[in-house]
């Protein structure tokens, strides 16, 4: 009976210590890390979308492309807009 006793003793005092490492709180980070991962955290500003790129968008809905065609197309469209609109500017 009383190694019984000694057993859940024991049981609980476990159960009590490993509660309180689980509780405990991670070291503060140091001063300089904290821009760094506040900026690494911050969202990703959205380009704002060119009348090409728009345009591109636009053809590849009519033509009802979806997924890795779309995206082929969007690429080709856009450089071939690119292309388009570099060339008066070179003369």
């Amino acid at each position: 009976m009383t190694i019984s006793k000694l057993a859940t003793a024991t049981a609980l005092a476990s159960l009590l210590l490993v509660g309180g490492a689980f509780a405990q709180t991670g070291a503060p980070a140091a001063k300089d890390a904290a821009p760094a991962a506040t900026a690494a955290k911050a969202p990703k500003e959205a380009k704002p979308r060119t009348a090409a790129s728009l345009d591109c968008s636009k053809q590849a809905d009519e033509k009802g492309l979806k997924g890795k065609e779309r995206k082929k197309f969007r690429k080709a469209c856009i450089k071939e807009a690119g292309d388009k609109s570099a060339a008066p500017a070179a003369k």
